[in-house]
């Protein structure tokens, strides 16, 4: 018997979002990568800027998909009002790195669920994160082992710099990219995901 649900498009290349969504039991019914621009705006802060990209994303992925739902999400790093770079050269997450040592920050991401019907259903998640001080060889050691690259605020919460972790106040899933939670309510509120 065909399944009655519209198929899943996942607006993102991330294999984290991939294995978070696997731990819901999901496996989209394609995956669409987007490319659209990440710079942020004039005076933008991380939650807006976070909501702005994630919304892109879903408009950008539902015009190659119309009769599918989208499901889309942008994590930002951010230290007060600053966003952080998704670091793509090693002096980039050093510079991430040394601003992150000894001090909280807030890991906020936007999730996006476009509706064939034209509705575009949204929540946004924060999470506070603590590091501790990071000594020279840590920071010479991370930096050597390349996991910064293409992360935002130049870290991975789900590999070794976990261990520089000495305080999580929210979710942790979120921290990786995608907030299961938020995302399973948002599947389960239109009736996509069983109860």
């Amino acid at each position: 018997m065909p399944d009655p649900r519209p198929p899943l498009v996942l607006a993102s290349a991330s294999p984290r979002r991939l294995d978070l969504l696997a731990r819901l039991g999901i496996a989209p019914d394609r995956v669409i990568a987007t490319d659209i621009d990440e710079t942020p705006l004039k005076r933008e802060t991380p939650r807006p800027h976070a909501m702005r990209l994630a919304l892109a994303k879903a408009e950008a992925a539902a015009t190659g998909a119309p009769d599918a739902l989208v499901l889309a999400a942008d994590t930002v790093v951010g230290v007060g009002r600053r966003i952080l770079p998704k670091a793509e050269t090693e002096a980039e997450a050093r510079g991430c790195l040394d601003l992150l040592s000894g001090r909280r920050h807030r890991v906020t991401t936007a999730v996006v669920l476009a509706v064939p019907d034209g509705r575009r259903l949204k929540r946004t998640v924060e999470s506070a994160v603590t590091f501790q001080r990071l000594t020279e060889q840590q920071l010479a050691d991370y930096l050597a082992g390349g996991e910064w690259r293409g992360k935002a605020g130049g870290y991975a919460i789900q590999g070794r710099a976990e261990a520089f972790i000495r305080f999580l106040s929210g979710s942790h899933s979120n921290v990786v990219g995608l907030p299961l939670f938020e995302t399973a309510q948002l599947l389960r509120g239109i009736g996509w995901l069983r109860p």
